[in-house]
């Protein structure tokens, strides 16, 4: 096994690791590099912060592992290797009337990371999270090789699901896919005046996918103002799909300034008619609308970015207004903020996911923004919600306990599979997440 040391991010750039990078090709070369004890499996490093670094360790990069090894078209299993894209596998079966069940904003996530983050999409309010639709993966631990299912396993299976890969090395997942109606997607988009209007209508919502935009910057009467887009399955002539672009390099502080952000956002939701409008795009371009902008977090520069989500309880819809409003009010928030309604699903003990209302915001890498944010995970926990390991960068000393209340069973299911801790990487360290208070 071929072992690199370099220096690696997640995909805010704001962290940063150094360590060995090992990525095999076949199973074989896995087991060769775990022959001596258990080492923390990455993917395409999509999260944010620093799930996926372990400074001065080794990593797995799982990339490699990538097959689609068998496909049942009667259940709608797929069993693959945990380094597929979701991307790749939303391109393979969609022709065929098939889809992930549940699928992240970016198709360059792995099933394992998927797994080891229980994603939601933009029907989290009807399908619930990624691992509802996992039927069992195979899992390496201390103790070797184990099929995983949440009826066999369901203690290892609930600290699997989002347990940030702290039971073991992912390597392959029997997936329960989704009929489609066809390899398209029919979207009805419509401008949203106000906070209150866009719960309400996120509320109400009927269809399949849905997800709003906010314009972060607006304050006042127009507080939560943006677009709502509502989507579904359907058949027919592919539209023609813009060629991918690069970001050749880190942008200037200037280019994501207030006034920049302000003067984008106030075209962006304009460019909606009033009426709204129902159009047809790929499916790629309503799932992974950023994918075709190659290293677009470089648009914030050398320094990087860091990524707020939260979700609160719907009696909490207050709450998160309020921190709306001190986002807009900042005057520190990039066009990239997203709202959506949360359902009740969610697998794992760590899983993100809560009924209620989730919202995510990305933030320059600048000393106003990082304390901001820190004020804004106080308000969130104050509020009976969580934040999302996934995106987080920046908690610290927070009360992990308060946001998910499940965590000492999944400290225990952790020291089983992984007794002397090898796994661990930087966020755990950083949250004290596997050592008792």
């Amino acid at each position: 096994m071929l072992w690199k040391k370099t220096d690696y991010t997640g995909w805010g750039r704001a962290l940063s690791a150094t360590g060995e990078i090992a990525r095999p090709e076949r199973r074989s070369a896995l087991d060769a590099a775990l022959k001596d004890g258990l080492i923390p499996a990455i993917g395409m490093r999509r999260s944010y912060g620093d799930a996926c670094l372990n400074d001065g360790g080794r990593v797995i990069e799982m990339t490699r592992l990538d097959r689609m090894l068998s496909f049942d078209p009667k259940t709608g299993i797929l069993d693959v290797e945990a380094g597929a894209r979701i991307g790749e596998i939303a391109a393979a079966f969609a022709p065929r009337g098939w889809l992930p069940a549940v699928m992240p904003g970016t198709g360059f996530a792995t099933v394992g990371g998927c797994i080891a983050q229980d994603v939601h999409g933009k029907n989290h309010h009807n399908a619930g999270s990624f691992c509802q639709h996992v039927v069992s993966l195979t899992l390496l631990t201390a103790e070797g090789p184990m099929e995983v299912s949440p009826e066999k396993t369901p203690a290892l299976f609930r600290a699997t699901a989002g347990g940030l890969g702290q039971t073991g090395v992912i390597v392959s997942a029997r997936l329960k896919l989704l009929a489609a109606k066809g390899d398209v997607m029919v979207v009805t988009e419509r401008r949203v005046a106000d906070w209150d209007e866009f719960l309400a209508r996120l509320d109400a919502s009927d269809a399949t996918y849905t997800v709003g935009w906010i314009d972060a910057t607006a304050t006042g009467a127009a507080l939560g103002r943006g677009i709502l887009e509502e989507g579904e399955t359907g058949s027919g002539l592919i539209p023609q799909r813009p060629t991918s672009r690069k970001v050749p390099f880190n942008a200037p502080r200037f280019a994501l300034s207030g006034p920049v952000v302000r003067m984008f956002n106030h075209a962006y939701y304009r460019r909606v008619p009033e009426t709204g409008r129902t159009v047809v795009k790929p499916i790629a371009d309503f799932f992974f609308p950023l994918d075709k902008i190659h290293d677009w977090n470089k648009l914030y520069g050398k320094a990087g970015f860091h990524q707020f989500q939260c979700v609160v309880p719907i009696a909490s819809a207050p709450a998160l207004r309020e921190m709306l409003d001190k986002i807009a009010g900042s005057g520190l928030a990039s066009p990239l903020a997203v709202l959506k309604r949360m359902g009740p699903g969610r697998s794992g003990h760590l899983s993100f996911p809560m009924e209620g209302y989730t919202l995510a915001v990305d933030f320059p890498n600048r000393a106003e923004a990082r304390e901001l944010i820190r004020r804004l995970e106080t308000q969130t926990i104050a509020a009976g919600g969580r934040v999302y390991f996934a995106k987080d960068s920046l908690a610290e000393g927070v009360d992990i306990g308060a946001m998910y209340p499940e965590i000492a069973d999944w400290r225990a299911e952790a020291a089983k599979a992984d007794p002397d801790g090898r796994l661990a990487t930087d966020l755990v360290r950083r949250l004290a997440l596997r050592s008792a208070p």
